[in-house]
């Protein structure tokens, strides 16, 4: 097969794989970690080899340094800091900073509107 972009059907394909290896992912997590972790390789290997985003409920459930299945209050932890998100992975240490400013907006709005 050439390089480049896929044919729809494998992107779709590829995209349901992720969402079933992150769904075992979670489920496995509680039994054997190390499973769980494996099966969030195989769903950034299918990520690569198709060239397709991570689906969005999924991608703020793994960390991006280590790559290990993240579960708040068993390997990770998630604190408020100054207008943002701050997700710390336990396994190796790195803090994912995500802001929440289009958030504050919208419930602004919201206000006004109302």
């Amino acid at each position: 097969m050439t390089r480049g972009k896929r044919p729809k059907w494998m992107i779709d394909i590829a995209q349901e794989r992720m969402d079933i290896l992150f769904n075992l992912a979670e489920k496995e997590f509680h039994q054997d970690s190390d499973r769980a972790h494996r099966y969030v390789e195989h769903a950034l290997n299918l990520s690569k080899k198709y060239n397709t985003p991570i689906p969005h409920g999924w991608k703020r459930r793994y960390c991006k340094n280590c790559h290990k299945f993240l579960v708040t209050g068993h390997n990770s932890t998630v604190r408020l800091v100054n207008e943002e998100v701050n997700i710390f992975c336990g396994e190796c240490g790195h803090i994912m900073k995500i802001p929440y400013i289009k958030e504050k907006k919208a419930k602004r709005r919201a206000k006004i509107d109302s």
